[in-house]
């Protein structure tokens, strides 16, 4: 960077401090204008990160940055010879007034439930389905925890599993919300919590996955700013009013900048006021205590202590946080362009998310600006846990036709692929996904032959952000009632429908004797193997046996 621009953004710097925008109107009040900013380099963008409140819509072909600015900020960078594009609709959509209240659903957003309705979804789900589901508490908010102010909220994990079956199993950990104002995230985690638990028992694939996988889902990591959220006001942080003078939207600790893993980096902010002020501590507030205790209560640590200590190929737990917007699948490093040492197994696990919803996979420091003290850095840095961050949509307060629409038909098939993966996601991802199974009989007398067929693919993977190789398929296999990696499960090789392993997409088939199987309802799993060894993720179909 040149002296004279160093100077201008030693200015700037000053004039967009929190303390400075928050001369005039309070920003419950004033106008927040969403606009698209222009940068020069990653340097530039990463010092914008600390000063602005950025989203994660980066385009770094045109070297712009949507950006929540005050009008006093949007003066200053016009000044400063930026370009700045007022966004209309964004802007528009950001600062419509809301009618009436709703316990139900955000006012103006039906789709999305409150926190008081959120909790008690999932309450409600873990009553309906006791044997698989559980609705714990892990901690407390900090109005909670702070006597004389609001009365606070739980911290609290539903947890599904088949109860009856003891593990170990893998998991799969989801949270949602960690930033209040990020509307679809906390209803795209209580939808897919939803959907698992309705499925178990009719859909064979929910069924294997909740008796031999578990799933653990926060839904509201920040209930309290979401709570301020709802109201309608741009709420990022969580409520602590102890750090600075600052108001109802500023006051607070950016959570998924306060994680004890690498906090105090890049991308976070000292000033009390800042979107991503990063706390007095590491680990200073009670929900990211409660977030990092309850994920380190349930994975191993599977990763040296070193940066460029890499987790073995066999480790176990996938974490995701999902977030809003700009359309990414996220992985770590944060605060480095230096790729960490699990980098072609993040890679490749993030194309086969962006197989479905289409969003770029890349390191958040390549593709982003800085960000230091995430949740999903602590997961991947502290245990060597795949990790990620789904970045859905276009808009912090979504329409609720595009997320409807859009984002849960996206983001749906993507965690479920996420938690088939969870068992080995550094291994499974590298293979080919079986699918379309069908039997050419789904109820049958014992003694009767079925035929089983399925298809090997191996190319389901995204093009955001790169390509993945493929491979030939090498074999198809199926076993029954149980997976493959159970000891002592017999499996049965399938054949190629066209007489030949050749190509990176196959018809696979076998014939499934049924004269040993007991009546009643049993699972085949299906899985496929590429040219390089590589096993992929089972798919299940449910056979009848009268």
């Amino acid at each position: 960077m040149s002296k004279s621009v160093a100077s201008v953004f030693a200015v700037a710097a000053l004039s967009l401090s929190p303390l400075a925008a928050q001369a005039g109107p309070s920003p419950e009040t004033q106008e927040t204008i969403v606009a698209r900013v222009s940068f020069q380099s990653r340097e530039d963008l990463n010092r914008l990160a600390e000063t602005l409140d950025l989203t994660a819509a980066v385009d770094n072909q045109k070297k712009t940055v949507e950006a929540l600015l005050t009008p006093e900020q949007y003066e200053v960078l016009r000044k400063e010879g930026r370009r700045v594009e007022r966004l209309e609709e964004q802007t528009q959509q950001l600062n419509a007034p809301r009618d009436g209240f709703s316990t139900t659903s955000i006012s103006g957003y039906p789709c999305y439930r409150t926190v008081n309705e959120t909790y008690t979804s999932m309450a409600n789900l873990a009553a309906t389905y006791p044997n698989i589901a559980e609705w714990q508490d892990i901690g407390d908010s900090w109005d909670k925890v702070t006597a004389g102010g609001n009365p606070g909220d739980d911290m609290r994990v539903l947890v599904l599993t088949n109860k009856w079956l003891l593990g170990p199993k893998p998991r799969l950990f989801l949270m949602s919300a960690i930033h209040a104002r990020e509307y679809t995230t906390a209803e795209m985690a209580a939808r897919f919590a939803e959907q698992v638990a309705s499925r178990y028992g009719t859909d064979a694939d929910a069924t294997w996955l909740l008796d031999h996988h578990e799933l653990h889902v926060i839904v509201q990591s920040n209930p309290d700013g979401r709570r301020i959220a709802e109201t309608g006001l741009s709420k990022r942080k969580n409520t602590n009013t102890t750090q600075g003078a600052c108001n109802t939207t500023t006051w607070g600790v950016d959570l998924n900048r306060n994680s004890t893993f690498d906090w105090g980096g890049s991308g976070s902010s000292t000033s009390h006021c800042n979107e991503t002020y990063r706390g007095s501590a590491a680990g200073s507030e009670p929900e990211t205590q409660a977030l990092e205790n309850y994920i380190l209560s349930i994975f191993p640590d599977q990763r040296g202590p070193n940066s460029t200590d890499p987790a073995p190929a066999d480790a176990t737990g996938v974490m995701i946080s999902l977030h809003s917007y700009g359309g990414y699948v996220l992985y770590p490093w944060g605060t480095s362009t230096t790729p960490p040492p699990n980098a072609t197994q993040l890679r490749t696990l993030g194309r086969k998310f962006n197989y479905f919803n289409g969003y770029q996979a890349c390191q958040v420091a390549s593709c982003l600006y800085a960000a230091s003290g995430s949740t999903d850095a602590f997961a991947y840095g502290r245990l060597g846990i795949a990790s990620y961050t789904f970045e859905m949509g276009g808009s912090f307060f979504e329409s609720c036709s595009t997320f409807e629409n859009t984002i849960v038909p996206k983001n749906m098939p993507a965690l479920w692929y996420a938690f088939k993966a969870a068992r080995r996601p550094y291994q499974v991802a590298a293979g080919p996904d079986s699918v379309n199974l069908t039997l050419s009989a789904s109820t049958v007398t014992a003694g009767t032959p079925v035929t089983l067929t399925a298809q090997a693919n191996d190319t389901r993977y995204g093009t955001n952000g790169g390509t993945e190789a493929s491979q030939a398929i090498a074999a198809a296999r199926y076993s029954i009632d149980l997976p493959s990696w159970v000891p002592s499960i017999p499996t049965y090789a399938m054949s190629p429908v066209d007489g030949a392993f050749s190509s990176s997409i196959e018809s696979v088939q076998a014939t499934v004797f049924t004269s040993g199987l007991t009546p009643g309802r049993h699972t085949l799993f299906v899985e496929s193997q590429d040219a390089n060894g590589n096993w992929g993720v089972p798919t299940a179909i449910f056979l009848n046996v009268q």
